[in-house]
């Protein structure tokens, strides 16, 4: 019955537009993981939703509340936020202390089986100091997407709060 219900309710959404008119949002770049030394989170995450996140680290948490949010909205994303951050902000002197690596996308060309040049996305992973370095012109010029933030554990552990 329950199953049934889902299914209808599927169909519906789909006939009646659903997400069709709405704006994208890729709920693919929200996401956390674990591994020993590192925690990934998608890029798409408000520090709101972090904050409501039962699945956030606490200490994170706390970082976010008493550092990130004196000078930023709760409802930005972590892309835009890293994305129009500056060296000399109290956002990026805080992730800086936190030793965070960013996941990007990066337009790129390559060359195709028949010969032709194609506009490709390419995934490296590159620290804060890196991506800061690019300017906001060029970031839009090569396409730049910023998929995840990658905090050290060490880094967040041993932060003073």
């Amino acid at each position: 019955m329950i199953l049934r219900d889902k299914l209808k309710n599927l169909k519906k959404n789909k006939e009646g537009g659903g997400r069709k008119g709405s704006p994208a949002v890729y709920e693919d770049f929200k996401y956390m993981l674990q591994d020993v030394n590192r925690i990934y989170i998608g890029a798409k995450y408000t520090y709101r939703d972090l904050m409501e996140n039962p699945e956030t680290a606490f200490k994170f948490k706390s970082v976010i509340e008493h550092y990130l949010l004196k000078e930023t909205d709760p409802d930005t994303s972590i892309e835009s936020d890293f994305y129009y951050m500056k060296p000399e902000s109290f956002s990026y002197r805080t992730y800086e202390q936190l030793k965070v690596k960013l996941k990007i996308s990066r337009l790129t060309d390559k060359q195709g089986k028949n010969g032709n040049i194609e506009r490709v996305y390419k995934e490296q992973t590159i620290s804060l100091q890196e991506f800061a370095d690019i300017s906001l012109a060029q970031k839009k010029r090569d396409g730049i997407v910023v998929q995840e933030l990658i905090l050290s554990k060490l880094a967040l552990i041993s932060f003073v709060v």
